[in-house]
């Protein structure tokens, strides 16, 4: 099973992503994360709820992020 979602579908909502199921599709660790995060290199996390520190990805934007490392190679 692939964990890249049809971007082209559009019936299909793009939807966040936690921190367990990030790691599981990027199979990079939180810091490194983040570090790549803060200097633009991957997708920017979003708050989800107003006054929280809970925050998510958009699952079309990290599968985005992975198609360009796998294009590297």
């Amino acid at each position: 099973m692939s964990t890249l979602a049809n971007t082209s579908d559009t019936t299909t909502p793009d939807r966040i992503i936690r921190e367990a199921e990030r790691k599981t599709i990027t199979a990079i660790s939180r810091t490194t994360a983040w570090s790549l995060e803060r200097k633009g290199l991957f997708p920017k996390r979003r708050q989800l709820y107003p006054q929280s520190t809970s925050v998510g990805w958009l699952l079309s934007e990290l599968n985005e992020w992975v198609a360009s490392r796998q294009a590297i190679n």
